[in-house]
Parts: structure tokens; sequence; C-alpha cells
């Protein structure tokens, strides 16, 4: 529960700051579509960090990394809460993110290593919803906050964190196998997936920024491949990477979180835009909270019963038919819809994040556990930034509804990729 707390606000890094997001754009004259950066940088590196903090886990114990993290979010929230420019907003949310992504692959680990079988499953699935209801507070803690104190004051949350480590400091495991970590393998998957984001975001920012993106990613991929084929044991392992059920259940989980930050961008900017309040909008999005905190009861039985590649596929789906959901009710501003489709992919997101690191858990050596959720975890993260760079990117160019409609694809993709992992479970079985 305390390792849920932790994680949700990290989280709240992000939902907390989308209630937020049209107040920066007036703010520094860029508008929403501008502001929507300070989104996809933070989940750009929440994703490419995750396997650097799985990583030095494995070499040196989880307390270190995690109080580097800590530090690292709480001061990059009192920069962005001081920024006097929206590039030093943008620096201090690029910090944030770093730090903020030390929390799900460590309180991952800790739990995966505390536990195993089905409790494994529950204990996973309880810390999901436990992240995922703080998340859902968010909006509404966002919104009353910047009400209350404006938008810098929102910018400041996660510094709360810092209350939760002590808490939890005793149960921490201090010591790992003291290896060396592959930086220069870290930085290029970092500048490969930034190209990622990059990309998706430049419809809103212009040609330069779709070029850089693009050159990342065409020099960046082939440039990944050939150095974990060079460094076999580096920061991305080749029994990883060659492993079909981390890469098939990471990409395919990557879906959900994407459809996830779409909603976090999309549905506070559609309502403010017809004249809600900000805390409004997070009081439509509490039911979503509550629905969070049950999500354990069902979701940890489920994914014994039924796999985490069952599972995982059936939240891709899922996921896809929400956003449609979404799509409909931001072009007809339906709040009661909206509010609907925010609790169902709050229910998705619940299943699917455990059901991945349960699949990845159950895949890899132990030795190789922390580093395996790493990557894990920077595909799932990934696809959280690229939802939120879809509707600030592409959103601003040919609108909101659109721009879901468009991303609802790719939860379909993920469930493709699924299936050859679930019929070999189920002949297994």
């Amino acid at each position: 529960m305390l390792l849920g707390l932790l994680f949700g606000l990290a989280g709240m890094g992000s939902s907390s700051a989308a209630i937020a997001l049209p107040l920066i754009g007036d703010e520094f004259g860029i508008g929403v579509g501008g502001a929507t950066w300070t989104i996809s940088l933070y989940t750009l590196m929440l994703a490419v960090t995750t396997a650097v903090y799985g990583r030095v886990s494995d070499l040196v114990g989880v307390r270190i990394p995690l109080l580097v993290g800590i530090g690292l979010m709480t001061g990059g929230a009192l920069v962005a809460a001081l920024a006097p420019t929206y590039s030093v907003l943008l620096v201090a949310r690029l910090l944030q993110g770093a730090g903020a992504a030390a929390v799900p692959t460590l309180g991952v680990a800790v739990l995966s290593a505390r536990y195993a079988g089905p409790m494994r499953g529950l204990a996973l699935g309880r810390l999901a919803a436990t992240a995922a209801a703080i998340s859902c507070l968010g909006p509404l803690v966002g919104g009353v906050v910047e009400h209350a104190f404006g938008w810098r004051a929102v910018m400041a949350l996660p510094i709360l964190g810092a209350l939760v480590l002590p808490l939890i400091w005793r149960a921490l495991t201090g010591e790992g196998t003291g290896a060396s970590l592959d930086v220069i393998g870290a930085v290029m998957v970092a500048a490969t997936a930034a190209g990622l984001v990059l990309l998706v975001q430049s419809p809103s920012t212009g040609g330069l920024v779709a070029l850089l993106g693009t050159l990342l990613i065409v020099f960046g991929a082939p440039a990944v491949v050939w150095w974990v084929r060079r460094r076999p044991h580096g920061f991305l392992p080749m029994s990883v990477v060659r492993n079909p059920v981390v890469v098939s259940s990471a990409v395919a989980a990557s879906a959900i979180p994407a459809a996830w930050f779409a909603l976090l961008i999309g549905v506070p900017a559609v309502l403010v835009a017809e004249g809600w309040e900000t805390w409004q909008v997070g009081l439509l999005l509490v039911p979503s909270a509550v629905v969070a905190l049950f999500v354990p009861r069902f979701a940890g039985p489920l994914i014994d019963r039924v796999g985490p590649a069952a599972s995982i596929a059936a939240a891709a789906v899922g996921a896809s038919l929400a956003l449609l959901l979404a799509a409909l009710g931001t072009r007809l501003v339906s709040p009661p819809l909206l509010g609907l489709v925010v609790v169902v992919v709050t229910v998705i997101f619940g299943m699917a994040q455990p059901a991945l690191s349960v699949a990845v858990g159950d895949a890899v050596r132990g030795e190789e556990r922390g580093v395996a959720l790493g990557v894990a975890t920077l595909f799932f993260m990934v696809g959280g930034s690229v939802g939120s760079a879809f509707v600030g990117g592409l959103g601003d160019v040919v609108g909101i509804p659109l721009s879901l409609v468009a991303l609802a694809v790719l939860p379909l993709l993920g469930a493709g990729v699924m299936v050859p992992q679930v019929r070999r479970s189920r002949v297994l079985a």
C-alpha cells in the first residue's frame, strides 16, 4: 500500500499537471498543444530511465537508486513550481520524470522479490490499484490546489513523495551484484525512445522536430541493435530482449498507458475549453479513483485464472474500445460518457500493469528480474508518452476526437501481438 501510494504520487506528476495545461499555455503564450510537452517530456524521461533504475537495483540494491530517484523527483517538482520561463519548466519536468521513474520499477522489483505465485499477482494488483487511485485523484487535487494557489503549486505536489520514503526504508534491500552499468547502451535507448515521442508530437511543433525525431529513430534503432550484440550483458541484456514473453508482453501492454495518458490530456482540455473549472473536471474523475481501489479484488485472481497473456490481450482490446468511446464523448462534449470511459480505462490499467509484471517476472531468472521489469516498464511508459504526444501533437492539428480514433489502432495491434503467446499458454495448460 505504501509503495502504491508512492507510485501514485509519482503518477500524480502527470495527472495533476494535466489539469493545469490550459493555464500553463496561457501563462507562457504557447497554447495547450505546446503545454503538452510538459507531460510528454515527463513521461518520456519516466520511460527511458526506468530500465536504468532496474539495472542499477540489480547491481547495488533498491535503497540507493530509490533515494536518488525521490531526490530528483522532489527537486524537479520544486524547480518546476518556481520556473521563470517555459524552457526552465521543461528542464525541471525532465528531471522530475527521471526521478519518478525509480518508483514503478523498484516498487515492482520489491514486491516480486517478496512474493511468489498467486500472492505475487495479488500484491502487484494492489500496488497498481493504489497507484491508479492516487493518480485518478490527481486531477481533483490539482484542480483544487490550482483554484486556491495557482498552477505552480500543482507542479510541487510530487514533493509529498519524500514523506513516504522513511516509512518503507526498512523493507528495501541494500545489496546487489556489484557489476557495472552500461551507460552507452542507456543513452542509445533513451535517444531512440525520444525520437519516437518527438515524431508523434511533431504535428503541433513543426518540421524541425519531425526531422529530429526521424533521425533519432533511423540512426538510433540500428545502433541499439548493434550495441546489444556487442554487449550481450549490457543495458539491454541479450537474454531479455530475445525473450519473446518479455518483448511481446511489454509491446502489447504499452497501449494501455497510451490510452490512459491520452485521456488525461484530452478530457480536461475539452471540458476546460467548454468553461469547466479545473476542480470540476477533477470531481468528474473521482469515481475512477474509487473504482481503482476495488480492482485488486478481481485483477489478481483473474490473472491467476486466465494467465497474464490473455489478461494483457483483453486489456488491449478494451483500451481500443474505450478510446473510440472517448472520441465520441469529446466530439459530443458529454461529461457522463467521458467520466465512464476514464473509469473503464482505470480498470483496464489496474489489470494490465500487474499482468505485465507477472508475465515478465515468471519469464526470466531471478538475477535478471530487475532489469527485465525495467525494460518492460520502459515500453509501458513509452506508450504513455506516445499517448500524450498523440493528443497534444496530432490533436492540435485534426482535433482531439480524431486523434483518439487514430490512437485506438495501437491497442488492437498490441492485442494481435499477444495472440501467439495466448495460444502457447493454452497449449501448455
